[in-house]
């Protein structure tokens, strides 16, 4: 019985405690912010804020709520992540059930998967990424954050692996009752991938959520930046005229409460989310990666 042997109890307490340092490391960060976006003037501005909110106070999320271009920023936020997902989500599907195919049923096969992982590996470069999409007309448009990144080539060769995996002898079935490849598509494979479309969509809101690079580079007017781009704009770049506060406001609030405040209610979202498709994760990125 291995697992009662002192080398694996020993290898197993380590891995515990290893985990729980881990865990702790990635929640104390989000506690303290959370505490300092909950504690008065006086305290954040005096860096007394430890895991605990000092003279407890709601000022900072009344102001951030009230606040219509952090409000905008989060509606385009919240739009570009459900349209995005989705477009990726779609694309990744259909892309990965042909490439799925043996090369008898889809002649061409590792040419088109050969071309999708060249494109992951070798790019042109920021510059000329640049000019295209200026050429396209998708500059200071709402489109820009989707469409560059609707085909996510790592998100497709998981999908890809997840098909692989699915018994032939479904799809055999459909082909004899009559169905096509797009019922068969939708009716055999899509029923049995949730656990591969939920992880995959994990991965893309994640992605979506917190990128801000594109936002900077490609949209002009802060008042349509994504909730990230706003965030490191005020945050990062530490400025602060997009948060329309006055001085009266300024000489109540401190401008910590009220970036701690802005970081939560940012990550917020995905904290709600995560939890519902975790118990997908783990099943999702790993079936078909073992051959029989």
């Amino acid at each position: 019985m291995y697992h009662k042997s002192p080398s694996y109890r020993v290898f197993n307490t380590f891995n515990t405690i290893l985990l729980i340092v881990l865990a702790l490391l990635c929640v104390i960060p989000l506690l303290h912010v959370l505490a300092v976006s909950l504690s008065a003037k006086a305290a954040a501005d005096a860096n007394i804020v430890g895991l605990w909110p000092v003279d407890f106070t709601l000022d900072a999320y009344r102001k951030t709520t009230s606040n219509p271009i952090f409000l905008n920023s989060m509606w385009i936020a919240v739009q570009r992540t459900v349209i995005g997902t989705l477009l990726t989500l779609l694309l990744a599907f259909l892309a990965a059930y042909p490439l799925s195919k043996e090369n008898t049923a889809f002649r061409g096969r590792n040419i088109y998967a050969w071309l999708f992982v060249f494109t992951m590996l070798f790019n042109g470069g920021l510059v000329p990424f640049y000019m295209v999409i200026q050429k396209i007309g998708l500059m200071d448009n709402f489109w820009v954050l989707v469409l560059p990144g609707a085909v996510n080539v790592f998100l497709t060769i998981l999908m890809l692996n997840f098909f692989r995996g699915v018994p032939k002898e479904l799809e055999e079935a459909a082909l004899i009752d009559g169905a096509g490849h797009f019922r068969t598509l939708f009716s055999i494979y899509l029923p049995v991938s949730l656990p591969a479309i939920a992880t995959l969509a994990l991965f893309s809101m994640v992605f979506h959520w917190n990128s801000w690079f594109d936002g900077l580079l490609y949209i002009g007017d802060p008042k349509r930046y994504p909730l990230a781009t706003f965030l490191q704009t005020v945050i990062i770049q530490r400025d602060m005229s997009s948060m329309s506060m006055n001085p009266a406001d300024l000489a109540l609030i401190s401008q910590k409460t009220v970036k701690s405040a802005q970081i939560f209610i940012g990550a917020l979202p995905i904290l709600i989310v995560y939890p519902f498709l975790q118990k997908f994760f783990v099943k999702g990125l790993v079936m078909g990666s073992v051959k029989e």
